[in-house]
């Protein structure tokens, strides 16, 4: 496929355009107390993630999560140190990794949930002897 001069153009005018409509990242920085990262939001907005939602960023040292890279058109976070990117558009919408990442997540919050129907499930099947033994 060859670009021509008119093809480039019409892409450099719809960037434009959607970076004038659209929030993207002026600042970012990594708050160690919270362990979060801070983004502010050409819109005067701010808004911050947990280090441990972030595909490429959970277990990182803090030294390393400190360098941020925003890319020209605001639109990616990049980790030199530890060579992770986020997509900032992504990140407002809550997508914080690819989709294998994501469902590790939530499955691992879903498994940690606690209500009062888990708790009398539990205890009742404490009561018959616990979970039965995989045959094998």
């Amino acid at each position: 496929m060859n670009l021509t001069d008119e093809d480039v153009q019409q892409a450099e005018a719809r960037l434009q355009a959607r970076l004038s409509s659209e929030p993207h990242a002026t600042a970012a920085h990594f708050d160690q107390p919270r362990h979060r990262i801070v983004v502010s939001l050409s819109n005067g907005l701010e808004f911050s993630l947990p280090v441990e939602l972030a595909q490429g960023l959970a277990g990182a040292q803090a030294s390393d999560l400190e360098e941020i890279e925003i890319s020209p058109t605001g639109l990616g976070l990049h980790w030199p140190k530890l060579d992770a990117d986020l997509y900032l558009p992504a990140l407002i919408e809550g997508v914080f990794g690819n989709r294998r990442w994501m469902a590790r997540v939530i499955g691992q919050v879903g498994g940690q949930a606690t209500s009062p129907a888990k708790q009398a499930a539990a205890r009742a099947n404490g009561q018959r002897g616990g979970r039965p033994r995989k045959a094998g």
